[in-house]
């Protein structure tokens, strides 16, 4: 199954850096939402990304849009990471059951059990209105998500 747009965002909750859960339907209503997969932290084209958002922020979080990265990595690694480089956007878990969101979105590479890069614009009303997927060693073009949420009124 693979997320398009147009359809609405599947539902989840992981938890984040600081062991807190993230529901995506709290959103709703109130944020549009930039859901980035990424294959693993502390590599390079993944942290170049999440560089990119954290130096970027007030285009990624405000108060029209949330971001938050999702990857398989488990919260401790994230913790670390976030805390080295600075991120306070939310990075998620999907680490057990092992990679679950990502199937879903359908970005999961079930043969190195690593989420691939995708990333998601969902509306506040919970549509998907934007992907893209990337291979895992090509960073994406974060320029075309700052289009897309220009063009829902968020940004």
């Amino acid at each position: 199954m693979s997320v398009q747009i147009g359809d609405e965002a599947p539902d989840f909750e992981l938890k984040d850096q600081t062991n807190q859960p993230v529901r995506l339907s709290d959103y709703r209503g109130k944020k549009a939402v930039v859901v980035v997969f990424y294959p693993l932290s502390f590599t390079g084209v993944c942290e170049g990304e999440m560089c990119q958002i954290r130096d970027s922020i007030e285009s990624f979080r405000n108060d029209e849009v949330e971001t938050i990265a999702i990857s398989c990595d488990a919260p401790p690694t994230h913790a670390r990471w976030a805390h080295e480089q600075g991120f306070e956007f939310p990075l998620l878990s999907d680490f057990w059951p092992h990679g679950e969101v990502a199937t879903t979105y359908g970005v999961f590479d079930d043969r190195i059990g690593l989420a691939l890069r995708g990333t998601f614009i969902v509306d506040k009303s919970g549509k998907v209105v934007f992907t893209d997927r990337n291979p895992i060693p090509e960073a994406r073009d974060q320029q075309t998500w700052k289009s897309a949420l220009k063009e829902i009124g968020a940004l």
